[in-house]
């Protein structure tokens, strides 16, 4: 049963677990009362009390979590806790159609990516990669221009991310939009969770793995033919790692520069997404139109369901 706050006639969020539970209560009390200070009515389905090993509850707990919150009319954004690890467990027993009819808008990243591709991949419903409870709601001081980003973006009919990157190719392509935690798409390589997006635009973000895994999971996606069928590849922030003397020059732009010998579509990088402070959101499965010149980067993303 959810946790229902107060909002009167506010947007309906809810909160689910369905991978890592939070490690401080106190800051997931502080993220519930930052989304009631912006105008929602939370319902949180997950339980601090009912966590279970590294995760927001048992896998049936978790599932019920998300097919309770997708049955609830006065919820229209389900937002994840947290990533961690779990969502894997749980996607043979997780009835997508359901999800997906019930008209939901479904956010998260990080191992939520594995949701939000066998979402699509089972459906063609768009969620969203974008802000969860833990960290973006609960830090201290939150990122206004990763909420106000959210906010924007699920209230409007369209939304763009422009930024500035040197190094990258000129690039003028269209196509659906896809993508997230690099790890978690490999991971769901050959398996009937990943879709099979023809024409896309492929974003990928990961934390802690070095230039070389990085390079490692880009080869496993070209290998399997992934890449081949895309637009162009997209790089948000790959951060968090550690180079050693046994590099020996080895470093992300080596990286870059050799996966950009081996790929025939332009590899652009510098996308304000990833597991960074100030991030922005990324509808998953939309139509997206990617220009690059100049070093000045364009991103436009339409037909996506909003509140």
């Amino acid at each position: 049963m959810a946790q229902e706050s107060n909002g009167g006639n506010s947007v309906g969020v809810a909160i689910v677990a369905p991978g890592g539970y939070a490690p401080d209560e106190s800051a997931f009390r502080r993220g519930i009362a930052l989304l009631e200070k912006q105008g929602c009515r939370v319902f949180s389905y997950y339980d601090p009390a009912l966590k279970h090993q590294r995760f927001g509850g048992t896998d049936e707990a978790r599932v019920e979590q998300l097919h309770a919150a997708a049955a609830n009319p006065e919820v229209r954004v389900v937002m994840a806790l947290r990533g961690g690890y779990g969502m894997s467990r749980l996607l043979p027993h997780v009835d997508f159609s359901m999800l997906a009819a019930s008209g939901k808008l479904f956010v998260g990243h990080s191992d939520f990516t594995a949701f939000q591709m066998a979402l699509y991949a089972r459906t063609g419903a768009v969620s969203f990669s974008g802000p969860m409870l833990c960290d973006d709601f609960t830090r201290e001081e939150p990122s206004d221009f990763t909420l106000g980003h959210f906010w924007s973006c699920l209230s409007e009919g369209g939304c763009s991310v422009d930024w500035q990157a040197s190094g990258n190719p000129e690039a003028d392509v269209s196509g659906t939009l896809w993508g997230g935690n690099l790890a978690m798409l490999t991971h769901l390589a050959g398996t009937p969770w990943l879709p099979e997006v023809e024409g896309g635009i492929l974003f990928v973000e990961d934390i802690n793995e070095h230039p070389y895994r990085v390079e490692r999971m880009l080869l496993q996606l070209h290998y399997s033919g992934v890449l081949a069928r895309q637009k162009a590849l997209v790089l948000g922030d790959f951060s968090g790692y550690r180079l050693t003397p046994y590099d020996n020059g080895y470093d992300v732009e080596a990286m870059l520069a050799y996966v950009r010998s081996l790929l025939d579509l332009p590899v652009i990088t510098g996308l304000p997404f990833g597991h960074i402070r100030d991030k922005v959101t990324l509808p998953v499965g939309c139509d997206a139109h990617l220009q690059s010149a100049a070093g000045i980067v364009r991103l436009r993303m339409t037909a996506y369901p909003t509140l």
